[in-house]
């Protein structure tokens, strides 16, 4: 009876124990859903969508990977919208996605990034470049592209290089520009350099070609020469033709196009006469290493598209995003992770009408996933993948490049590493680590206008803002500094020191200057320090003396003249020669040298007349000893 009852207990448990087992091999389940979210019309995502459909081929034909687990990806376009691209995902989320590869643009990637971080599903984007998303308020973004934030450091840099210290920068006003330019004027700052004008165009299409016009007329009027474009194609085909039209894409003049261009000359064919009004422009490029398995696929490429579509840099990013999530997901699996969901009760009491926001759910295990996103460690066509503390990719690099004729040329590279080279950043990471200016190098540029001469940079600008020179207006020391009469400008040697300090700098700087008294009587000059404080002059010029109460208040110039008692004497320069020792003999004390020589004689002659033979005779006799011995006298040394 026993018997009979044991084995049934024993099969239960063989079942049981069989039960569990195959649950636990099945936790792989049979398809991973994801979810892709951009731009399905525009060049970046043209490439983007045939790239991530080859990616998921090549993953889910691969049975090194998932082992048996295939990707779907379910592709939505958000056309560059907060709007739209919201609504997207929103419906990805009642999808039970574990991931979404996008956003492409930065205003939908800003408000996605909170979709992302209460349903914690990660988001791994190609295209995005702003680099305020990698802050630690967006968990849940992940770039898998190169930040601006680099891309900036790129243009400091060769702005720093050319010795150049001022820009201008015209941008596209949304999240994508704004934050560009704050990161470039960082950037600009660190190395001493500004931007001295910025204009934003406005980001929606239809912007009228009067606008652009406008808008470079202001550029043309300051004095910088060095224009960044950080814009979208359109507006930046507009605004080049323009220039063009303009004639500021002749001598003189700097072009500093960052990577929308690049990936624009990279995936099409532009007509010449676009090409035509960009010639001498620098472009900066995502710097992608050369390889094999690049190489590979840019020929398997040319047989997807039949030369139709060109490969840019985004739709590699692209490809390996998917490989990288692919790898996540089957580190994932192997650490125990279940691709469940939980429903979140904050969105329950806020159900009613037809938004279904109950359906949306929270991915349970979206953290562990996260991390070995973070955590990944492999090699695809763009090189490396892997992330720094910051969340970004490694090995930031770019190529700039020279738009000439209907093509281009290599001038150079840059990367976080080595900064500006001639040579392949792949090439130097063996070596130490040298950031010196003195190692930093680039091939010769040919500049809008077809010169090889580096520009300027810069011209005195026709409505720039005039610094306010204080200038003592007073009624002594005139020398030093005093007013042109009938006229506004001043004269001196303190005006003359400055003028030619002014003169050599390397940008303009243009002035006035204002008197500061009423010229009858000397004004004070405690007041006129003070007045830099007070705002009422940007600088001043005069003899100001070096105070200890006036430097706590204000910066002083190195002194040019000193304080003190001098003797100023008139100087002549005198020949040299071998009768030099006689010319402090001047003819009037040549007369009295004469005259005391014959006094001298006739003294002695008077008092030896009487009794010295010697001096009697003939009066020629007398005459001749009396000389002789006044002669004897002065030149001769007698003794007893």
């Amino acid at each position: 009876m026993k018997t009979i009852w044991f084995l049934p207990l024993v099969f239960l448990y063989f079942g049981l124990f069989s039960f569990g087992y195959c649950k636990s091999v099945s936790a792989r389940p049979a398809v991973v859903n994801v979810g892709a979210l951009f731009t399905l019309d525009s060049t970046i995502g043209r490439v983007a969508k045939i790239a991530i459909e080859e990616a998921v081929k090549d993953v889910n034909s691969n049975s090194s990977i998932l082992h048996g687990t295939k990707l779907n990806i379910t592709m939505q376009s958000s056309n560059c919208s907060g709007f739209i691209g919201m609504v997207e995902a929103l419906r990805f989320m009642e999808t039970d996605i574990v991931a979404i590869i996008g956003p492409q643009c930065s205003t939908v990637a800003h408000i996605v990034s909170y979709v992302s971080n209460e349903l914690q599903v990660p988001l791994l984007s190609f295209g995005v470049t702003d680099p305020t998303l990698s802050s630690l308020q967006y968990p849940f973004f992940v770039r898998t592209t190169q930040s601006d934030s680099y891309q900036m450091t790129a243009v400091a840099e060769m702005v720093s290089y050319y010795g150049w210290n001022a820009v201008s920068v015209i941008f596209v006003d949304n999240e994508y520009g704004r934050n560009g330019v704050s990161a470039l004027n960082d950037k600009l700052a660190e190395r001493r350099c500004r931007i001295s004008y910025k204009s934003g165009i406005p980001p929606e299409s239809g912007v009228n070609t009067g606008y652009v016009m406008d808008l470079l007329v202001k550029v043309a009027l300051m004095e910088s020469r060095v224009i960044v474009l950080h814009v979208s194609p359109s507006l930046g085909f507009q605004v080049f033709s323009v220039a063009k039209y303009l004639g500021m894409m002749g001598n003189g003049y700097v072009w500093i196009a960052t990577d929308w261009l690049a990936y624009m000359l990279d995936s099409a064919s532009l007509p010449s006469e676009t090409l035509e009004s960009m010639q001498g422009v620098l472009v900066l490029r995502q710097h992608i290493p050369e390889s094999d398995r690049k190489k590979n696929f840019l020929s398997r490429w040319k047989n997807l598209t039949g030369g139709s579509l060109g490969m840019n840099s985004y739709g590699l990013y692209a490809y390996d995003s998917v490989w990288l999530l692919a790898h996540a997901i089957e580190s994932f699996f192997n650490q125990g992770g279940k691709i469940s969901f939980s429903n979140d009760s904050r969105l329950k009491t806020m159900e009613g009408g037809n938004l279904h926001l109950g359906a949306m759910s929270i991915f349970d295990d979206g953290m562990l996933l996260l991390g070995n996103i973070l955590q990944s460690n492999l090699v695809g066509l763009t090189g490396p993948l892997k992330f720094n503390s910051d969340r970004s990719l490694i090995h930031a690099a770019y190529d700039i490049i020279n738009v000439i004729g209907t093509g281009f040329r290599m001038i150079g590279y840059w990367s976080n590493y080595s900064g500006l080279s001639k040579e392949p950043p792949e090439t130097l990471y063996a070596q130490p680590f040298n950031r010196s200016s003195t190692i930093q190098h680039l091939h010769s540029v040919i500049w809008p206008g077809e010169t090889l001469s580096k520009p300027r940079g810069w011209v005195f600008p026709n409505n720039g803002k005039l610094l306010k020179i204080g200038v003592p207006n007073r009624a002594s020391y005139r020398e030093f500094v005093s007013k042109v009469r009938g006229s506004d400008m001043f004269q001196g040697f303190c005006i003359d020191v400055f003028t030619a300090a002014v003169n050599l700098l390397p940008y303009a700087v243009p002035y006035q200057f204002v008197a500061f008294g009423d010229g009858h009587k000397n004004p004070s000059y405690t007041q006129l320090v003070d007045s830099i404080t007070t705002g009422v002059f940007d600088a001043v010029v005069g003899d100001i003396t070096i105070v200890t109460n006036r430097t706590k208040i204000v910066d002083f110039s190195q002194p040019y003249a000193a304080s003190g008692l001098v003797v100023v004497v008139p100087f002549r320069k005198l020949n040299t020669g071998a009768w030099a020792f006689l010319r402090p003999f001047s003819p009037l004390m040549w007369t009295v040298t004469a005259c005391f020589f014959v006094v001298v004689g006739i003294v002695v002659w008077i008092l030896e007349h009487r009794i010295n033979d010697e001096f009697r005779g003939p009066p020629k006799r007398q005459v001749i000893t009396i000389l002789w011995f006044s002669l004897s006298t002065l030149f001769f040394a007698h003794s007893k």
